[in-house]
């Protein structure tokens, strides 16, 4: 019996040996540029595939909640930050943490620094977040007095220690290609620089500069003058990073969703999967002229096959997915039949599956299962 037929309902499968050919290739890369590679493990969410970083000298991470660095703490991990700006209402919990691991913290502003100085009793690095173009969060790269006046009051205290600036250009994800990544990726860096520069000239040296961001690590060949990158997409990959940004190939993306087929509509040239909003979240991508929420797949052996031209996941509901595809593959599929999704976002389809199913039928559980 084949590990399709057994799938009856969503199942999030993973792809082992293309997720450590992902890891080495970063981790490669870093090395090979005399980098700190500190992978961002929101993504894959599993201390079991936390192993699979150490044999390629991986010693530092990257979460992105204090409860996800306290799952990793206890698989191990002894060098961790939360890539999310300080809750200052989690003071004491991060001080518990700041007590087992060496632990990297975020703020943005004065009003965060000092609430962390007056709660923290044990020591802890401070990276100022610098919004460089993503306008989510962080202080933004032209109000340089608003940087220097958090950088000193991290100073003044005991239990900071001021690490450096860290930036994450999520703008990139709305590119497509090396050339236009790169672009966007050549100007994040020459801001979050220009600040480092800036703060020198007011006596505020000796700033790291971290980074981080899947389309800029796999398509930029020299991430310049920078000291760490934190990467975290790439260890799964997913459908926006194949099919709109072209930072990855079809064999990289290392986790799809299996899903039975349910209804048949070749009148709309439509099928309808047993997989919703619920099992792949409802993050969207650029596919053509159309938003979707997956690339169809079809089982090839004990793995899935390249994308189906054409086919995608066009609507989503609490359970329905609704699948757009060409006449010709919609009439090889029946009733009970199982397809794979490339999901658009593979860190938020993880986070609602919580498990994975390997090709070889072993259960990898995350942080939630």
């Amino acid at each position: 019996m084949s590990l399709f037929d057994e799938i009856v309902q969503p199942t999030l499968l993973l792809d082992e040996a293309a997720a450590r050919a992902n890891i080495a290739r970063a981790a490669g890369k870093a090395k090979r540029l005399g980098l700190r590679f500190r992978p961002h493990f929101k993504t894959h969410q599993s201390a079991e595939m936390g192993e699979w970083f150490r044999p390629e000298g991986v010693k530092a991470i990257t979460a992105s909640s204090l409860e996800m660095a306290e799952y990793f703490a206890a698989a191990g991990w002894k060098d961790i930050t939360i890539a999310f700006p300080a809750n200052v209402r989690q003071i004491p919990q991060m001080d518990a943490l700041a007590e087992r691991v060496s632990l990297g913290l975020l703020a943005e502003s004065v009003e965060t620094v000092e609430a962390l100085e007056k709660g923290l009793q044990h020591g802890a690095d401070l990276w100022i977040k610098v919004d460089v173009g993503g306008h989510r969060t962080g202080v933004d790269w032209t109000q340089v007095e608003q940087a220097a006046a958090v950088a000193r009051a991290a100073r003044a205290g005991r239990h900071l220690r001021l690490r450096g600036l860290l930036t994450h250009a999520g703008h990139t994800y709305a590119e497509r290609g090396g050339a236009a990544v790169r672009q966007v990726y050549d100007e994040s860096v020459a801001r979050i620089l220009s600040v480092r520069q800036a703060l020198a000239g007011l006596g505020l040296g000796d700033l790291e500069i971290s980074v981080g961001d899947t389309p800029s690590v796999s398509l930029v060949e020299d991430l310049g003058p920078v000291n760490e990158i934190r990467p975290g997409n790439f260890v799964l990959y997913d459908a926006m990073q194949l099919a709109q940004i072209e930072a990855c190939r079809a064999e990289d993306v290392a986790a799809a969703l299996a899903c039975p087929v349910v209804a048949l509509h070749p009148q709309r040239s439509e099928a309808v999967i047993y997989g919703g909003a619920i099992h792949l979240s409802k993050d969207t991508f650029q596919y053509g002229e159309a938003r979707a929420f997956g690339l169809v797949c079809l089982p090839e052996g004990e793995r899935w096959g390249a994308p189906l031209a054409g086919a995608y996941v066009r609507g989503l509901s609490q359970e329905h997915g609704i699948l757009r595809m060409d006449a010709e593959d919609l009439s090889r599929l029946r009733v009970g039949d199982v397809v794979c999704i490339l999901p658009a976002h593979s860190c938020l389809t993880v986070q609602v599956m919580r498990r994975y199913r390997t090709l070889d039928g072993r259960w990898v559980d995350t942080l939630n299962h």
